[in-house]
């Protein structure tokens, strides 16, 4: 039964009540400036929080989120908060998280319509065809659609080596490692996809392996 906008404010006061009883300073830890270590860029299915998933309080994770994680260099609201992320909060880790059962990917993987977040979606579509040879050669379904919700991941993580925000940031020295992880709704696991990337010029040598691999499981 779908909850009233009258019960949404009763839990926040009774989950506000709670994180007081638990720890008086919880709140007044969280007005001071934050100095998270990590950007998240995930996908919005309600069904990744990035924080829960990890297992840490507000102001521990940066967070950005966007149907089917994909960063796109035209998308100034992802590049944005790089920006933020990167040279104000100095973040050592960004990490983008896509999900098994993703909606967006499940779309893209058999060209669906569903109105203007088509031409959004193009941009998996596209990862569908660079490496449709070897997706078509999956004759599992499920599979075929993990392995693309995978290869986004990769894909995208390539995409915010090629920011000038994080080219710059490499270029003056600054400590900055990305990640490529799927995230299992079945089991509520992170999974490594083996796309760690710490300079521009490891970057094509270990986006290779990435795909690699994945094939070869």
């Amino acid at each position: 039964m779908p909850y009233t906008l009258k019960d949404l404010f009763l839990k926040n006061k009774t989950w506000a009540g709670e994180r007081v009883a638990e720890d008086p300073d919880y709140f007044r830890r969280l007005v001071k400036q934050q100095k998270p270590d990590y950007l998240w860029i995930g996908c919005a299915d309600s069904r990744v929080p990035a924080n829960e998933i990890l297992g840490l309080p507000p102001g521990e994770v940066f967070v950005h989120r966007n149907i089917a994680n994909v960063v796109a260099h035209t998308d100034f609201n992802c590049l944005s908060v790089m920006q933020f992320a990167v040279d104000m909060l100095k973040v050592k880790h960004v990490m983008v998280v896509g999900h098994y059962g993703c909606s967006g990917v499940h779309t893209a993987l058999h060209q669906g319509r569903v109105g203007l977040a088509d031409n959004w979606l193009r941009h998996v579509r596209d990862i569908f065809d660079l490496h449709q040879v070897r997706l078509e050669q999956i004759e599992d379904p499920v599979l075929r659609h993990d392995r693309l919700c995978e290869l986004n991941a990769i894909e995208q993580v390539r995409h915010v080596a090629q920011t000038s925000i994080v080219e710059d940031a490499w270029q003056r020295g600054q400590e900055l490692t990305l990640h490529a992880w799927v995230y299992g709704l079945k089991d509520g696991l992170l999974r490594d996809l083996g796309m760690t990337v710490r300079s521009s010029q490891e970057l094509e040598s270990v986006y290779r392996a990435a795909v690699t691999a994945l094939f070869e499981n």
